[in-house]
């Protein structure tokens, strides 16, 4: 079967992988490969149109962690359908529009990267059937939204909303995570399908009101509900086409697809009827209000967001079969006239120069195409009669009068439709008639025009949906409404129509009245108050950055306190911190008491290794301060250790530890250079007694740790069950090679993802660097041409040698980790005898690159065994039969190990290439009198400088 959700999911994501291989200028690529994400899941979702509008759900399970209860659910059900389909086909067009839009200078591959990765985690988050999967893809969408709202970093703006709307919603998934983990407990699962089926379980538990809330934390921070709705407005500082994307079907629609999805589990309760009725109606009234007073047209356009997000949250709160049909309807209306809406704002901003709407006015005359679809949109947006928005709030207006068993409820909000009504059209009626109509343009920094022809045309086709929906309801819209309400209510699924006209009744007088109203509103506030005069500070920013800089200014009293700049002070923290967590389990008595046993008799070898190892412990300490040899003894410390390896026939961990040093040696000397050649000594004998006491308490507790850890009884050791099913289930006779690359693969993509991060840090903390050493350790560079020859004609060599251990790791000694760092022996030689520029000029390789790439092999690799219904990072086998040479037996895990070779190269490699080229410092060449541009690193270099 072909596994077309899989392929549905992972479409943005391959396509954004892509596109990150694309050159800065490459804008047409970039936006091919963008729309074709989207199209093709558009043809995907096509072809099971027929199946779930017939009410089959399709599926698709793999196991992922199943020891969590956290699986690889896909499902596709009505809901997740419409949904679906809003994603990919508002990305369509944003994609056409941003194209247009974005400048030259603007980096295309890396805008529509992050805008596939946002369309991906959002298509995560509907179609996910596990609950903990969908929250993998839910802090997804927070992070892919953080890189788009901040695209123009070099904006203050645009920083501040995005760590605004990160911190916002980031704190809104942990409370998320609590509930579903209290969700999970009630029943047992965290399957969708299981979930949803257990409604009166939840609902009758104690924990429900506990689980709710948390919930409901993560829908309200995510879909901008009062009293966290401030980081919404804040956002607007990212592009016109991100915005668009963020309003109509993403980010902020992800918290009512959340009250949507888990309504059939939460909702019949007064607790979830008057918590979410109750924050709906309120961030209703208040995002239309202060929609009226904006001046920016996103702004304007934001709160109004606001607003109708508050409105559907109160008609999922309703909780009747009609409000949620009420509440489905308007998602799917809000999203094409929004996004139409802010189109036509980033196209007024594009031409003109500006979004205030006090600098523009009179549009129309320069602009009648975009003017005419962007008044359509207004109107629309306003709830005018024969438009989508029309329908929708009437459906609002006939649920706020049938509430039963609420009287004050019921009052409550009927009123606050009427606001609402009135707000929206007052506010509607701003954007309008200040943009395209009165006197005007006034200082605008282009001549108005209007846009290029396929600039125009997304806006063309949403708005041509909100003229189609409003006047044909039941042939446009009504099978998606169905379907996507009835996956909701089930066999509650009323009975309805869709109708541009239901006859005179009361919502229609309340429609009547509202228009009414709102248009006096308007002009009697234009003619009461100076609305361009008025300037409404948000409040909620102001207490966010009080907030802010609060922890900044606690977390800086805390740094000064406990880690105040002194490497030893960190370090005592460190090592008391892991003498108590190694102490605990002794002092709580949840350890057995130690058993002394009879040592086993070791041979004359092992005693001669052992008093090395003290030997060149000892000579470490005595030597500190003298940091050459200190290193040198400790090199010879290292060496031992191998040596001890190889006597315990351990020959993997000998050769990994002995690379290792070889590596570390070189790095830590380039280091030296750069610090002067002896220690400083204590400042006083307190803090040498100290520094004794600690290291003492550490030494001997891991002493008592490694015995307990020798001495206790072996029942069942973990290593016979590793030899048993190394061979039989991973393919390979070397078990310390499967461990890491199949039995504990996980940990060791963990590790390997952590020391290529570390190499980027390094990178990003010295690439820009200058440092002078005190005093020259080495002396002056002696020329000698014969090993620097030797150098270059032992790369070859290891090179082959490298490959050999890698191919032969998962059978005999070897493996990626010990390969990589064998192919960085040889360089790092070079660079240590012919320094960074004359390596690099011959070399010439791409360390950052390689790193990601190793870590996109070793994920890819890993991730195949999912399409075989199989866990993560479980090992396959084939046997090739090749003409020449033979049987070749081949293990998937070797796609890992080459994942890992990759990362460990490239991360050793930069590391030393970074340490290789830090620059002198100017101001020191200066003191001394010397000016040599060759030395200033063209990567710092400032214009013109």
């Amino acid at each position: 079967m072909i596994p077309f959700l899989e392929i549905l999911l992972a479409l943005p994501f391959v396509a954004a992988g892509a596109i990150a291989w694309l050159r800065p200028r490459s804008r047409a690529a970039s936006a091919w490969l963008a729309a074709a994400a989207p199209l093709l899941g558009l043809a995907l979702l096509a072809w099971l149109t027929p199946a779930v509008l017939q009410g089959w759900v399709p599926r698709a399970d793999h196991a992922w962690i199943p020891q969590i209860g956290l699986n690889l659910s896909l499902r596709l059900d009505g809901l997740a359908w419409m949904f679906a389909g809003l994603v990919l086909a508002m990305g369509a067009l944003v994609v056409m529009y941003a194209h247009y839009y974005l400048a030259e200078e603007d980096s295309a591959p890396r805008f529509f990267g992050c805008l596939l990765l946002f369309m991906g985690s959002m298509l995560g988050v509907v179609v996910a059937g596990n609950l903990l999967l969908m929250l993998v893809f839910w802090e997804l969408t927070s992070i892919s939204s953080f890189l788009l709202i901040g695209f123009w970093y070099q904006r203050q703006d645009a920083r501040e909303g995005a760590r605004m709307a990160l911190a916002i919603t980031g704190g809104g998934g942990l409370a998320l995570l609590g509930g579903v983990l209290l969700i999970g407990r009630i029943v047992g699962s965290y399957e969708l399908d299981a979930v949803l089926a257990a409604g009166d379980a939840i609902r009758a538990s104690e924990l429900y009101p506990w689980a709710l809330g948390l919930v409901l934390a993560g829908v309200f921070t995510k879909s901008a509900q009062f009293p966290l709705h401030f980081w919404l407005p804040h956002a607007m500082a990212a592009p016109t086409p991100v915005s668009a994307y963020l309003h109509s079907a993403t980010m902020v629609k992800a918290g009512v697809f959340l009250l949507a999805r888990l309504h059939p589990a939460l909702a019949g309760t007064d607790l979830f009827f008057y918590v979410v009725s109750g924050v709906g109606a309120i961030t209703l009234l208040l995002g239309a209000w202060f929609a009226i007073f904006q001046h920016d047209l996103k702004g304007l356009l934001a709160y109004s967001t606001i607003s109708h997000l508050g409105l559907i949250t109160l008609l999922f709160g309703l909780s009747t079969p009609m409000a949620v049909v009420a509440g489905v309807f308007h998602i799917i209306n809000h999203a094409t006239f929004k996004a139409s809406l802010f189109m036509a704002a980033g196209i007024i901003d594009h031409e003109t120069g500006t979004r205030d709407m006090r600098r523009l006015g009179n549009l129309r005359r320069f602009m009648p195409m975009t003017s005419a679809l962007a008044i359509i949109a207004s109107l629309a947006m306003a709830g005018i009669p024969l438009l989508n928005g029309f329908l929708s709030k009437e459906m609002f207006f006939a649920q706020a009068l049938e509430i039963s068993g609420h009287q004050a409820m019921r009052q409550a909000i009927g009123v606050a439709a009427l606001l609402y009504a009135m707000f929206g059209v007052a506010y509607s009626l701003r954007f309008v008639h200040e943009t395209f109509f009165g006197r005007g343009p006034r200082a605008v920094r282009h001549e108005p025009h209007e846009p290029p022809r396929w600039m125009k045309i997304p806006v063309e086709v949403l708005v041509l949906l909100c003229v189609a929906v409003g006047v044909f309801p039941t042939w446009t819209v009504a099978p998606v409404l169905h379907a996507a309400a009835a996956a909701i209510l089930g066999p509650a699924m009323p009975a309805y129509s869709l109708s541009a006209w239901h006859g005179f009744n009361v919502p229609l007088l309340m429609s009547l009245a509202g228009i009414a109203g709102g248009i006096a509103l308007y002009f009697g506030l234009r003619r009461l108050l100076n609305l361009h005069a008025i300037v409404r500070r948000s409040l909620g920013r102001r207490l966010f950055r009080w907030n802010m800089d609060a922890l900044y200014a606690l977390a800086e009293r805390f740094t000064t306190r406990v880690a105040n700049g002194s490497l030893q002070r960190s370090l005592v923290w460190l090592v008391l911190a892991a003498v108590a967590a190694g102490a605990a389990p002794f002092l709580s008595g949840a350890h057995e008491p130690l058993q002394w046993h009879a040592p086993q008799p070791m041979p004359l070898l092992g005693w001669l290794l052992w008093l090395v190892l003290v030997a060149c412990t000892a000579w470490t300490i005595r030597l500190y301060r003298q940091r050459l040899l200190a290193l040198v003894v400790l090199g010879g410390a290292g060496l031992v250790v191998s040596l001890t390896f190889v006597f315990l026939s351990a020959p993997d961990l000998a050769l990994t530890q002995l690379l290792v040093e070889m590596v570390s040696l070189a790095l830590l000397l380039l280091g030296l250079h750069y610090l002067p050649p002896r220690s400083p000594p204590e400042r006083t004998p307190r803090r040498r007694l100290r520094d004794i006491a600690v290291a003492a308490a550490a030494g001997l507790g891991i002493g008592l740790l490694a015995y307990a850890v020798m001495t206790r009884p072996l029942g069942d050791p973990a290593s016979v069950e590793m030899l048993a099913r190394s061979l039989p289930e991973a393919y390979g006779r070397n078990v310390v090679n499967v461990i890491l690359v199949d039995f504990r693969g996980f940990d060791t993509f963990g590790e390997i993802t952590v020391f290529g991060v570390a190499a980027l840090i390094v990178h990003a903390l010295l690439r820009r660097a200058r440092m002078a050493p005190d005093k020259v350790m080495f002396g002056p560079p002696i020329k000698l041409p014969v090993p620097a020859d030797l150098a270059q004609l032992m790369f070859p060599l290891t090179l082959t040698v490298s490959v050999f251990l890698f191919l032969r790791g998962h059978n005999a000694p070897g493996g990626g980790f010990i390969a990589g760092l064998v192919l960085a022996v040889p360089l790092l030689i070079q660079y240590v005898i012919q320094g960074a520029a004359s390596v690099e000029s011959r070399f010439g390789f791409d360390y950052i690159r390689c790193i990601g790439v190793g870590l996109l092999v070793a994920g890819l690799s890993g991730a195949a065994s999912l399409l075989f219904d199989a866990p993560f990072l479980t090992s396959g086998h084939l046997d090739l039969r090749l003409p020449v040479v033979g049987q070749v037996p081949l293990a998937s895990a070797i796609g890992f190990d080459t994942g890992v070779y990759l990362v460990v190269f490239g991360g050793a490699m930069l590391i030393l290439s970074m340490l290789g080229t830090i620059k002198p410092s100017r101001t020191r060449l200066a003191h001394a009198g010397i000016v040599e541009p060759g030395l200033r690193s063209t990567r710092t270099a400032e214009p013109n400088a």
